[in-house]
């Protein structure tokens, strides 16, 4: 999508990371517009794919969220097919925040919120170990996390 933005496209996408709750009004000024054409605009970041969704961000624990780890596994057979099986796998389970395909010792980083460590033995045991196409597996506790707002923008 980045080839068709312009300054004024890419000064939208920056405001948004930072605070999505914009009205068009206020976001129409923040990027030099006027409301109509920052609307049509916004629309069409998200009818071309440049913005993907609008999200509120929600404290873990009023979630019942009460431990984040990330579980890393390694896959017996490195084939497409189970590459995308797996895949498929993990972004159904309610538990998995995010998840990553890697190069390297581990094929995925799953991301995953619950309840406590009950939940998360309970999740490692049924929905990763006992898979066939799981070799290993190792779980890191999450202590703490930040997350940057905005994604850092490398174009010129």
């Amino acid at each position: 999508m980045e080839h068709g933005l312009d300054r004024i496209d890419f000064a939208i996408l920056d405001a948004l990371q930072h605070n999505a709750r914009l009205s068009n009004k206020e976001l129409a000024s923040k990027v030099g517009l006027a409301p109509s054409s920052c609307l049509e605009r916004v629309r069409r970041l998200v009818r071309d794919g440049g913005l993907r969704g609008f999200h509120a961000e929600v404290p873990p624990e009023v979630l019942g969220i009460g431990m984040q780890a990330m579980i890393a596994v390694r896959l017996r057979v490195h084939a497409r097919a189970t590459f995308e099986s797996f895949g498929d796998h993990l972004r159904a389970l309610p538990e998995v925040v995010a998840v990553y395909q890697l190069a390297g010792k581990d094929d995925f980083l799953a991301h995953v919120a619950v309840r406590d460590t009950e939940h998360l033995r309970e999740l490692a045991m049924d929905q990763f170990t006992s898979r066939p196409e799981v070799e290993h597996m190792e779980t890191a506790l999450i202590f703490d996390h930040h997350r940057a707002p905005a994604l850092p923008r490398y174009t010129g």
